[in-house]
Formats: C-alpha cells, sequence, structure tokens
C-alpha cells in the first residue's frame, strides 16, 4: 500500500487544513470543496486506503467524532437542520482520495445537496437470495 494522500500530509502538518478536532486516532477538518456551508472530514491517522484496511475500531470512532461533530455543527453558526454522514469506498463509490475518510455534511432546507437514485422493489424471492449470500460471506469471515 502506497500511504501517502493528501491526507497524509495533512496529519504531518505539511499541508494546511482548518483543524476543528483532533485526537491520537483521528483528525477532523474542513474540506476544501465544501457540498454545504461547513461541511467537514474526519480521517484516520493510520493510513487505510479502503474500509478493508481499516481498523473496525477506529472505524467505529470515525463515527463516534462525526456524531460529536454533528451536534456541534448544529449548536455553531453553522445552524443546520440535519447532517449526512457519507463515506465512499472504492473509485465506483466515488472515492476521490485513498484514505478513509467520512464526510460530515450539515443540511439545510434547500441546499442542493441530495442523493439521486430510482429506488427499486425487489421481489422477496430476489432479498432473501442477496441476504443468504450477503451472510455466508461474513460466516466465512470477510470484513
Amino acid at each position: 500500500m502506497d500511504p501517502y494522500s493528501i491526507f497524509a500530509d495533512i496529519i504531518a502538518g505539511r499541508a494546511p487544513a482548518s483543524r476543528v478536532y483532533e485526537d491520537d486516532d483521528v483528525l477532523a477538518f474542513m474540506d476544501i470543496r465544501p457540498l454545504t456551508p461547513g461541511h467537514l472530514l474526519v480521517v484516520p491517522k493510520i493510513p487505510a486506503r479502503d474500509l478493508g484496511e481499516l481498523d473496525p475500531e477506529i472505524g467505529g470512532k470515525l463515527f463516534k467524532v462525526g456524531q460529536r461533530l454533528a451536534a456541534a455543527l448544529r449548536a455553531s453558526e453553522v445552524a443546520c437542520d440535519g447532517v449526512n454522514f457519507f463515506l465512499a469506498d472504492g473509485v465506483t463509490a466515488g472515492q476521490e482520495v485513498f484514505h478513509v475518510h467520512l464526510h460530515v455534511i450539515p443540511r439545510t432546507p434547500g441546499d442542493g445537496f441530495g442523493l439521486r437514485a430510482r429506488a427499486q422493489t425487489p421481489p422477496r424471492a430476489d432479498l432473501d437470495y442477496l441476504a443468504g449470500s450477503i451472510q455466508g460471506a461474513l460466516e466465512r469471515g470477510s470484513r
């Protein structure tokens, strides 16, 4: 794994960032290409290109910190009505920087941000089949 990403430089202090939160395991800072005002990124300090490489305890910590940040966004001048968490895992999912990162996106009415997809209604048999396949993968030890 190539441990380099712009996030590695930010974590090490070699690149500028508007830091919001930091502890021994994670760092949160303002996204330089925000989708809405107050858009934050939470990154693990130890490089992990994707969720498969991420220590599950650190992954949990990303979301714990994200939850605290969501409350802070609501209480700050951002004054958002809601918050979306977004984590892209892989190119097809939209990952652009290959260091796991959780987007914490403040939401207000009419902010223009949203997920665009067409929900489907598959037959129960198809859902049951896929559920069995996923359960089998879990039992075989997939992360």
